[in-house]
Formats: structure tokens, C-alpha cells, sequence
């Protein structure tokens, strides 16, 4: 192998994580965000390690349903970008997809559905202040009686938004739009699904009878300066790679491209085999943490496409081929997001190729 970057997906975490979002958010049930490749921790490995717990699954595409299905997963699967065309509705039909809908032009495409092939469930997206997709909040009621109305659609209408911040806990714009959906879809029939993850962990008043957990299922957290085990959810991704080189340099050296870091001391720089070739941030500043044998040594220099180099001063002890752990146990990814100015699910979702899945039960 020329390559030892390798990411470690952790099933017996991701199960942890979906009882403790479960005993979070109850009495809700749980709708499993697995889009974006299960943010980046592989669609069907994650689907098949909760495919027991799980009572539904949660897609921004419709390819990833069809992947759900044909790994033989039978649990409501809920599109959360919903149709784009008249067609992409004949492929729910089919897969049994619910279908979110969130825009006028959506509605006649429905009213002309064959409901001979095969029926639809359907969730009303209501915008409540994110402004991205949904209804505004005066069309609910409207919109809930006409898709009511339709013989394709299959039972209840369930009612949805989405929170633009509910990770500031004390913030007020997700109180407004709790109230805000809550005015609108008051009285109307049909499960409520407002909790994103962060809302899960902040916003007990917005549990509704469905919560979407996405980045807690993989451990994360975008909750500022907090991980996710901060709330007591463990990461279901290490990353790790090897030393391939530790040179001694002398005081003044400078230390990668631009020569951007100056060693203050003679000292050994430590090479290891990882890059924003195989997803590591090449935006991570100097000094942001890495672990060498457990031990931390700080990025020195700018991340280039291939390679890192670490400061080993802190471990004089480090030898070639040592385990160089870039997040996981130990080392929160959000560290490294914070340090890279994004967040932990920009860096799960953006492994590459090059990268080695492997899988351990624990």
C-alpha cells in the first residue's frame, strides 16, 4: 500500500449515537440524516450498522434512496430536497420515497401524479426563517387541504421546517420560528418534524413528533467550542496516517511551501503522509493539534496535497511509521475544524478517494 491514510468508521459509536439522540429527543422518533454520503462516513455502511434502530431514513437526493433501497432497507426514506421534476415523482412512486414538498411549482406536478403507480406520503416544508425552501407560513394551511385533497397522496401530511441557528441556545430567532410554526400548522393533522441536531440538544420545546438528527448520529458537534462528546455522543470517524520522515533542522530553518513557519530552535519536523489531497483542511493554521503516538505535536507550515509536518518536540521519542492521529479519540475533529475556520461536517463530508475506509464494531 503507498498510501497508510486511513479512516476508521466506528459502528458500535454510530449505534451509541442513535440511542442517545433517542433518549434525548423522546418521546420523538428518530429520522437518520445519512445525505451527503452519511456525512462522508459511507451511505451504506451507516444505513446497515442502524438499520435495527433506525424507524426512518432522512436523503437530500434521490439517488440516495434508490441506494437505500437496493441495499434492501425497508424504513420510510424522506428526500429532504424533494422533487425537482414531474418525473423525479414517478421515481418516488416507485422506490416508496416521501417526497418533501416545498414550492408552488411542485403542487400541479402532484395533482397530475397516476396514483396507479403506486401512492405518495408527503411533508409540507414551511419556512419559518431560513429562507432557503418551504412555503411561507400563511400558505400552510392551504397548501395541507389541497395535498389532502390529492389521490396520490397516502395518509397524513407531515409538516416541516428548518432552524437558520439553533445552535445559540440562548439565541431568540429560534424561539420566533418555533412560533411561528406552531401558529401556522395549528390545528392541522399530520406529524410534526422541526429538530435538527443542534435543536435536539437545545431546544426541548421543539421535539414535534419526528426529530432529524444528522451530525449527532457521526458524534459531531456545531455548537461553538463544544464537542459532541461534550453532550455525550462519542466520534464515529478516526483519521489517522504514519510518519514517513523526521529531519533535524536547524534554528532558522524555514518550513514548507513559502517558508511560512521559521524554526526558533534546532528540532525535529516530523513528515506525515496526509494532505487536502486525501481531505484534510489545507486552511488549518499552524499550531492546530495532531497527535503522534497519543501525544500532541502541532502543525508547522502550510498543509500541502500530500504531506504535513510536525513540530516533535513534545515527542522526542517518535520514531518512523508512528500512528499520527488527525482527529478521532482524544482529538476532537471539531479541534481541527475550529483551527481550519469551518466546521466538523465540512471535514467528514470532504475525504477523498485516496482515503481507506475501514470498519471496527467498536
Amino acid at each position: 500500500m503507498s498510501r497508510t491514510t486511513v479512516a476508521t468508521i466506528h459502528l458500535g459509536a454510530l449505534r451509541h449515537n442513535l440511542a442517545r439522540a433517542r433518549a434525548l429527543a423522546g418521546p420523538a422518533k428518530v429520522m437518520a440524516v445519512v445525505k451527503a454520503d452519511a456525512y462522508g462516513h459511507g451511505l451504506e455502511r451507516v444505513a446497515r450498522a442502524l438499520d435495527a434502530e433506525a424507524e426512518a431514513f432522512a436523503v437530500a437526493a434521490i439517488a440516495d434512496g434508490l441506494r437505500l433501497r437496493a441495499a434492501g432497507h425497508r424504513q420510510r426514506i424522506v428526500v429532504l430536497s424533494g422533487p425537482d421534476t414531474p418525473s423525479d415523482l414517478v421515481e418516488m412512486q416507485r422506490l416508496r420515497l416521501d417526497a418533501l414538498i416545498h414550492h408552488e411549482a411542485q403542487l400541479p406536478w402532484l395533482a397530475k401524479a397516476d396514483p396507479a403507480r403506486g401512492p405518495l406520503r408527503v411533508w409540507i416544508k414551511v419556512d419559518t426563517g431560513m429562507h432557503r425552501l418551504g412555503f411561507p407560513p400563511e400558505r400552510a394551511r392551504e397548501v395541507h387541504a389541497s395535498l389532502l385533497a390529492m389521490p396520490v397522496i397516502e395518509g397524513e401530511v407531515g409538516l416541516m421546517t428548518h432552524f437558520a441557528s439553533s445552535e445559540e441556545f440562548q439565541g431568540r430567532d429560534t424561539a420566533l420560528q418555533i412560533a411561528r410554526f406552531r401558529e401556522a400548522t395549528k390545528g392541522l393533522e399530520g406529524p410534526r418534524a422541526l429538530s435538527n441536531s443542534a435543536a435536539v440538544l437545545g431546544w426541548p420545546d421543539a421535539r414535534g413528533d419526528w426529530v432529524r438528527t444528522g451530525g449527532l448520529l457521526y458524534g459531531l458537534s456545531v455548537v461553538e467550542g463544544r464537542s459532541g462528546a461534550d453532550f455525550g455522543f462519542r466520534p464515529a470517524m478516526s483519521l489517522a496516517t504514519r510518519l514517513v520522515a523526521i529531519n533535524r533542522l536547524a534554528k532558522g530553518e524555514r518550513v514548507g511551501y513559502n517558508g511560512t513557519y521559521e524554526c526558533p530552535e534546532d528540532m525535529d519536523v516530523g513528515v506525515a503522509a496526509i494532505g487536502y489531497g486525501d481531505g484534510y483542511p489545507r486552511s488549518a493554521a499552524a499550531g492546530t493539534p495532531v497527535l503522534v503516538n497519543g501525544r500532541v505535536a502541532p502543525l508547522v507550515g502550510r498543509v500541502s496535497m500530500d504531506l504535513i509536518t510536525l513540530d516533535l518536540r513534545a515527542v522526542p521519542d517518535a520514531r518512523l511509521g508512528d500512528k499520527v492521529t488527525l482527529w478521532g479519540d482524544g482529538l476532537p475533529v471539531e479541534t481541527v475544524a475550529a483551527s481550519a475556520g469551518t466546521i466538523s461536517y465540512d471535514l467528514t463530508c470532504g475525504m477523498t478517494r485516496r482515503v481507506l475506509f475501514v470498519e471496527d464494531e467498536a
